[in-house]
């Protein structure tokens, strides 16, 4: 059997990963395309903290995060041990004691349901400054051990390359759908046709257009996201928790002295890859509100990626109706990074004919191409 897996962000670098771990020809196409989102995001893998999460939603994001340590586990058993991931804990802050309480009661019984969330405890001001020193003075927090982060980039480099590891091959260019009698036969990159017998279709915000030769519209439109990052020379950052303020923004520190802030969600902003000054004062503006401490740190970079959004916020993973030797894994919106390479995994029980171990009723694609 010989799948393409059309993109090589983080949920195609993982779908091909578990298709080649599986014996399976693989084929993965790059387009490389400017302001893909895995490069310029900065992953908080704590998905359940979220306090607009809907069931559905929940359901695929805290499977999501619960599956990152065996992910990591076969990676490290496939010779991949740096993969950037690291459990640090999270600090779900808010200047409302009230407020903080009803968090932790939210998250203790969430924790319930995913154990992974760790243990989860009330911090004071005082306390939460200890663990993230940039913090504002009068900010509580309710922590979580489990919380993680990601370097999304590092993720992908060592998924792809345990995938070459299993016989994964990789091309350059633009996929373009080859269609016979009605079915999808391959795709032709830069002249070049391979066949295969089924199709992994998972390029992110610039899905639509590879889907576009099948008369299919999937609602993925790119959503701008601007995220700074922060150096402070001579400070040990490598064990700061992940911060999840009230407004949606956030804040995580890498090791090498270095914070991430973002980040900014321009619904309508088309494949428009420069950092705004509104953009930029956003980030700032928030990320100064919640951590002063950063005021004098140096403004490193900004980097522009384009989520792929849909109007419901779900992603989309499923074969396309009409079409089930094409499978979809992308519209993973603002939580990529989460959820993309648990939805690789998916995809890749999808095409191989698998029951997928979570139910994919509320994100399939028929949700949208449906008559």
């Amino acid at each position: 059997m010989r799948v393409i897996v059309i993109g090589s962000g983080i949920g195609g670098a993982s779908c091909a990963y578990h298709l080649a771990r599986r014996g399976v020809e693989t084929v993965v196409v790059d387009a490389r395309e400017s302001g893909a989102a895995t490069s310029a995001g900065a992953g908080i893998i704590c998905p359940w903290t979220s306090r607009r999460a809907g069931e559905a939603e929940l359901s695929v994001a805290g499977s999501a995060g619960a599956y990152y340590p065996t992910l990591i586990g076969e990676l490290a058993d496939d010779g991949e041990p740096d993969t950037s991931f690291e459990i640090v804990g999270g600090l779900v802050v808010s200047d409302d004691g009230t407020a903080l309480t009803e968090v932790a009661e939210r998250l203790s019984r969430r924790a319930q349901r995913w154990p992974e969330l760790g243990e989860v405890n009330v911090l004071g001001p005082a306390e939460a400054r200890a663990l993230f020193p940039p913090l504002a003075a009068d900010l509580g927090a309710v922590h979580v051990s489990g919380a993680g982060r990601v370097d999304g980039r590092a993720l992908r480099a060592a998924l792809l390359r345990a995938a070459e590891r299993h016989g994964t091959r990789g091309l350059s260019g633009r996929a373009e759908l080859v269609t016979s009698d009605g079915k999808v036969r391959g795709v032709v990159v830069a002249g070049e046709r391979v066949d295969a017998d089924a199709v992994v279709v998972s390029a992110g915000a610039w899905s639509p257009a590879v889907l576009a030769a099948l008369g299919v519209d999937v609602p993925v439109e790119p959503q701008r996201g601007q995220i700074s990052h922060f150096e402070l020379p001579g400070t040990d950052t490598s064990a700061w928790p992940v911060v999840l303020p009230p407004t949606g923004h956030y804040l995580l520190a890498f090791p090498g002295s270095r914070v991430v802030a973002g980040a900014t969600r321009e619904t309508g902003s088309g494949f428009d890859d420069r950092v705004t000054a509104e953009g930029q004062r956003e980030v700032l503006d928030h990320a100064l509100r919640v951590a002063p401490g950063l005021a004098t740190a140096t403004l490193a970079e900004t980097r522009v990626g384009f989520r792929p959004a849909t109007p419901d916020g779900l992603p989309v993973i499923g074969a396309l109706d009409g079409h089930p030797e094409v499978v979809l894994s992308t519209g993973f919106g603002p939580s990529g990074l989460t959820v993309a390479p648990y939805a690789g995994r998916l995809a890749a029980q999808v095409v191989l004919g698998e029951q997928p171990e979570t139910a994919l009723d509320a994100v399939s694609p028929e949700r949208f191409t449906r008559r």
